[in-house]
C-alpha cells in the first residue's frame, strides 16, 4: 500500500478523535453555562431557587450529572464497531492459536477509518495463507503416510515405555498378521513372534537376523535409531527384508571369489606346470645338476598356493569368538612385534571385553595394509579410545588414500586395490569386529593417507 492512504488512515482517526473531543468540549460549556448564565438563572427565581456560583461545586456536579452520560453514549456510538472489530479479531487470533485456520472476520471496519479497513484486509490474508499451508501441509502428510504405509520396509515407532506409537502395514503383517499395533506394548506384540525376532528386536543396534516366515527363512536388516519427537524420546525400529538382495550378494561374491581363485590357481599351475616339464626335460638330457632349482622353483609356487588358500580358509573357519577381559597395553604390546606403528594419544587403563586373538590378527591386518599402502612406517598411526558405548580403534597411513569407488567396496571380500592382494585383509577385520557386535568403518584422511576405525560394543 502506498504512504498516501497509510497517511488518509492516520488522518481520519485523527479527526474524528479531535471531533469527540471538540463536541465533548462543547456539550460540556453549553451545560455550565445554562446552568449559570443562561437560562438557569433566570428561571430559578420563578421556582423560588437559587442559581449557583460559576464556579460552585454545585455548579460542576450539575454539569457533570449532565455531561457525562452524554459523553458516554457518544462514545459507545462511535466505538461499537471499533469494538465488534477488535472482538472478532481477538477470536480469530485465539482460533489460530488453537489450529483452526478456518474463521472469517465477518465485522466491517467503520467508515473512513483506512488503516483499520487495512488491517482487516491484511487479516484476510494472513487466515488465506495459513489456511492454504495448513492443506499443503496435509497434503504433504496425507503422502508421506501413503508411501510410509505402503513401503516393503517395516516400521515401528515405540515412546520411552516401549508402547508403539506408530507402525506402517509391513510391521503389522510381520508382527502381528495385520492386526493394528498403535498404543500396544512392544513386549506384549512380540510375546508371540518367533524367538530370532524378538531377540533381534530388543537389541539397540543395528545388524543382520534370520526369521522363519511360511516355513521359509527369511533374512532382515534391522536398524534402530533414537530421537527426540515432541520433546519426548522414541525409538524407530526399521526392518527391511534381505533375502534377495543378500542371495544376489552370495552370487556376486562366489563369482567373485571363484574368478580370484581361479586366477591365482592358473598364476601358480602354469609356472608349475611348465617347471615340471623343464625338469623332466633337463633329466632326459642328464642336467642333473639344475633339477634341484627346478624343484626349488616348484616348493616355492606350491607354498604361494598353500598361504592363498589358508587365507581363504581363515575366513571361511573364524569361529565364535570368545570374550574376556583384555587389557589394552597388552594388545599393543602383541602387534609391536609384528609392525612398526605410532601410538597416538593415552592407551585406556580399562579392560575391554574380547577374544584377544581375534582383535590382534584383525589389527594385524590393517597395520599390514597400513605398511603396504606406500606410506612412511613413522607416519603409520594407531589410536585407541574409549567412547561411551563402544570401543575405537584406529589405524591411520599417509599412502594414496582411496577415490569414493573403492571406498565404497574396499570391504567387500575379495576386493583389493593392490595388484597382488587378496582383499582378504580388510574383509577378515571387519567380520572380527561384527562377530564381536560391532563395526568397521573407512575414510581418507585430510592432507592424504586413509584411516581405519574398528568399533567394539564397552562392557
Amino acid at each position: 500500500m502506498g504512504s498516501g492512504r497509510r497517511l488518509t488512515g492516520r488522518y481520519s482517526l485523527k479527526l474524528r478523535l479531535m471531533l469527540f473531543l471538540l463536541g465533548a468540549s462543547l456539550l460540556s460549556i453549553g451545560t455550565h453555562a445554562s446552568w449559570t448564565l443562561w437560562p438557569w438563572p433566570l428561571l430559578a427565581p420563578w421556582m423560588g431557587l437559587t442559581a449557583p456560583a460559576p464556579w460552585s461545586v454545585t455548579a460542576l456536579a450539575l454539569t457533570a450529572v449532565v455531561v457525562l452520560p452524554g459523553i458516554w453514549g457518544l462514545a459507545h456510538v462511535l466505538l461499537a464497531p471499533l469494538t465488534r472489530l477488535i472482538r472478532a479479531l481477538e477470536g480469530t487470533v485465539l482460533s489460530y492459536r488453537d489450529g483452526d485456520f478456518s474463521s472469517v472476520i465477518t465485522a466491517q471496519a467503520p467508515t473512513g477509518l483506512s488503516e483499520l479497513e487495512e488491517l482487516l484486509r491484511l487479516h484476510h490474508e494472513l487466515g488465506h495463507a495459513l489456511r492454504e499451508q495448513r492443506r499443503q501441509l496435509a497434503q504433504r502428510e496425507l503422502l508421506l503416510d501413503t508411501v510410509v504405509q505402503n513401503t516393503p520396509v517395516a516400521l515401528v515407532l515405540t515412546d520411552l515405555q516401549d508402547r508403539i506409537a506408530y507402525a506402517n502395514l509391513a510391521a503389522r503383517h510381520l508382527l502381528d498378521e495385520g492386526r493394528s499395533l498403535s498404543g500396544r506394548v512392544l513386549d506384549e506384540v512380540l510375546a508371540r513372534a518367533p524367538d530370532d525376532l524378538r531377540t533381534a528386536m530388543a537389541q539397540p543396534r543395528d545388524g543382520l537376523f534370520s526369521v522363519m516366515l511360511d516355513q521359509q527363512e527369511e533374512r532382515f536388516h534391522l536398524s534402530v535409531r533414537d530421537f527426540q519427537l515432541q520433546g519426548q524420546p522414541h525409538r524407530l525400529r526399521l526392518m527391511r527384508r534381505m533375502t534377495r538382495e543378500l542371495s544376489r550378494q552370495e552370487v556376486a561374491s562366489w563369482k567373485r571369489v571363484i574368478r580370484v581363485m581361479s586366477h591365482e590357481l592358473n598364476n601358480s599351475l602354469a609356472p608349475i606346470s611348465s617347471l615340471a616339464h623343464s625338469g623332466a626335460e633337463l633329466a632326459r638330457r642328464g642336467q642333473m645338476e639344475r633339477i634341484p632349482g627346478v624343484f626349488a622353483s616348484i616348493g616355492e609356487r606350491a607354498a604361494h598356493l598353500h598361504a592363498f588358500l589358508a587365507g581363504y580358509a581363515s575366513v571361511a573357519k573364524l569361529p565364535a569368538p570368545v570374550l574376556a577381559p583384555v587389557d589394552w597395553r597388552q594388545v599393543l604390546d602383541g602387534l609391536a612385534a609384528h609392525y612398526r606403528f605410532v601410538l597416538q594419544g593415552e592407551v585406556p587403563t580399562a579392560a575391554a571385553r574380547m577374544d584377544a586373538a581375534q582383535m590382534e590378527q584383525a589389527l594385524i591386518n590393517l597395520l599390514k595394509n597400513a605398511h603396504e599402502s606406500g606410506s612412511a612406517p613413522e607416519a603409520v598411526g594407531l589410536k585407541v579410545e574409549a567412547l561411551r558405548d563402544e570401543w575405537r580403534v584406529e589405524v591411520a597411513d599417509r599412502g594414496p588414500g582411496m577415490t569414493e569407488a573403492q571406498l565404497s567396496q574396499a570391504l567387500l571380500p575379495f576386493y583389493s586395490t593392490k595388484r597382488s592382494g587378496t582383499g582378504l585383509g580388510l574383509a577378515l577385520a571387519r567380520e572380527i569386529a561384527e562377530a564381536h557386535g560391532g563395526r568397521i568403518v573407512i575414510g581418507n584422511r585430510d592432507g592424504g593417507g586413509l584411516w581405519v576405525a574398528l568399533m567394539i560394543p564397552r562392557g
